[in-house]
């Protein structure tokens, strides 16, 4: 029973060694039976943490595109929560290039620049930044961007004193 569950857990999508513990924890496995079955599992290649983290931030990070396009920090802590090992995951983020997380972050800021060609500028400023820090990019990196595609669009970025 313990071996249908992590086999219909791993039909779906990739799964770290926590989630699928976690799953079999709360199906009531006894533990002794979970930890001999994920380590086995683990032996024949079925779970690997690495490549799990690796899928994820392909699919979710900076390369993925789309409205996802998290950065580095936003990714290591959703590699965390899913129970990737602190050091499987920096080196898994270690692996982002930092130009492609810039072309994400103006991918993004492009996009949602679209909808907010009603707002003044210190409005649309603010959302962009907002945006970007919910998504994980730092605010140095965000304001950057923010200024540059603001002036790239005909707008520019307000003075913050004024």
């Amino acid at each position: 029973m313990a071996r249908t569950i992590l086999l219909d857990q791993l039909t779906g999508r990739a799964r770290s060694r926590k989630e699928l513990g976690d799953k079999l924890a709360q199906r009531e496995v006894p533990d002794e039976i979970a930890t001999a079955l994920l380590d086995r599992f683990e032996e024949v290649g079925l779970i690997d943490d690495e490549a799990f983290a690796r899928l994820w931030v392909s699919s979710r990070g900076a390369g993925g595109g789309g409205s996802k396009s998290l950065a580095r920090r936003a990714l290591s802590q959703e590699l965390r929560r899913k129970g990737v090992d602190d050091e499987v995951a920096r080196t898994v983020l270690d692996e982002i290039d930092p130009d492609d997380e810039e072309q994400a972050a103006r991918e993004l800021v492009r996009k949602k620049l679209r909808s907010l060609s009603r707002v003044d500028d210190v409005t649309a400023t603010r959302r962009l930044v907002g945006m970007l820090a919910r998504k994980g990019y730092g605010s140095g990196l965000a304001f950057s961007v923010v200024k540059q595609e603001l002036a790239a669009s005909g707008r520019d970025e307000p003075d913050p004193l004024d």
